[in-house]
């Protein structure tokens, strides 16, 4: 918990789901973490002289508004407690939610969700997790969010593979471009490029990846590692977990100016 004078100690409690008959158990890091040292506290893997029973993993990419839904987990430490709903919203951005920090995006639901349900899964009606529920809107009924679970499945694989998660750092604030937005941006500048899509750049770090390959502010992003890309998402899909690996991009700059780009992106540092 978190008080005016900082992190203070609480008993937590909180939901998670087993993923791998070797008892893997996928749920948040807040549930699990340390406040203290903002690390997580391993505890061991469960035990088994049996393979235990694993959930099957679903995919979020197929997912649409009015979708039911179902939420799993122990709120308020009431075990094995089902609430039903539907997807609101299959890409809440974190920007909408006042949420600084990496851009994600969230499955919005209206499944009842409360202190307890944090890392539990939701599940289409086939039984296939979908997502892992990660908060709520206190004071508000209706508006739960969960991580897609096609996102989930990338942080797992990190795990297995680095043992952490590793995240690619370029250093530019995006913005999705959009026909209003292009056109507002037109009016305001007559040498803003000629695009219908892209991603702009409002800013560029000093002294970060970005900075050294040369982006400006005022570039749109066409085309990344080869792919044309009209979405912030685009980009970060096409990066991975790919840290030092070079990307050739096509940028458009004012009078239609084309620039290309090589970029190498850097590890991401948690406290940025």
């Amino acid at each position: 918990m978190q008080d005016a004078h900082g992190w203070r100690l609480e008993e937590s409690i909180g939901s998670g789901t087993i993923i791998d008959p070797d008892g893997t158990i996928l749920t948040c890091a807040h549930v699990v973490a340390d406040f203290q040292s903002t690390k997580a506290v391993v505890r061991g893997k469960i035990k088994s002289k049996t393979p235990l029973p694993a959930a099957r993993l679903g995919s979020s990419s197929r997912l649409q508004p009015g979708d039911w839904v179902v939420a799993l987990g122990c709120p308020l430490s009431l075990q094995n407690t089902v609430t039903a709903g539907i997807v609101s919203c299959v890409d809440r951005k974190s920007s909408d939610l006042g949420l600084g920090g990496l851009r994600r995006e969230y499955l919005q639901t209206d499944c009842a969700i409360n202190q307890g349900n944090s890392g539990g899964p939701l599940v289409n009606l086939d039984g296939e997790i979908i997502g892992v529920n990660v908060m709520k809107v206190r004071n508000a009924d209706g508006l739960s969010f969960a991580v897609p679970i096609d996102s989930v499945v990338k942080i797992v694989d990190n795990f297995k593979r680095n043992g952490r998660v590793v995240r690619p750092w370029l250093g530019l604030k995006m913005l999705d471009l959009n026909p209003m937005i292009i056109s507002q941006l037109k009016e305001k500048s007559s040498t803003f490029p000629d695009v219908r899509k892209g991603v702009l750049v409002p800013m560029v770090t000093p002294g970060s990846p970005a900075e050294q390959a040369g982006f400006r502010p005022g570039d749109v992003v066409v085309e990344f590692g080869g792919r044309p890309v009209e979405s912030i998402k685009e980009i970060i899909d096409i990066m991975g977990d790919k840290v030092g690996v070079p990307f050739k991009v096509l940028v458009k700059r004012a009078n239609n100016v084309t620039a290309t780009l090589t970029v190498i992106p850097e590890e991401a540092d948690a406290s940025r």
